[in-house]
């Protein structure tokens, strides 16, 4: 999957602020993510992050998960 730094992801499951989306802040084996809502940031493999990747706003255009394999 064909994700950049700085890319938006609105995951299938809400952060217990409410958030759905994510800032990508590293990418490489591991994700490091930031909430839009609260700023908490997490840390975990790419293998778990992009199970739950609904969608991806790159650059204010929306990119669906199945047009970025």
């Amino acid at each position: 999957m064909d994700i950049k730094v700085g890319d938006i992801l609105n995951m299938k499951k809400q952060h217990p602020c409410g958030s759905a989306a994510w800032t990508v802040l590293r990418i490489g084996a591991d994700f490091r993510l930031r909430c839009t809502g609260c700023g908490h940031e997490v840390m975990g493999s790419r293998k778990n992050f992009e199970r739950n990747i609904k969608t991806v706003v790159r650059d204010g255009e929306l990119i669906n998960k199945k047009d970025l394999v």
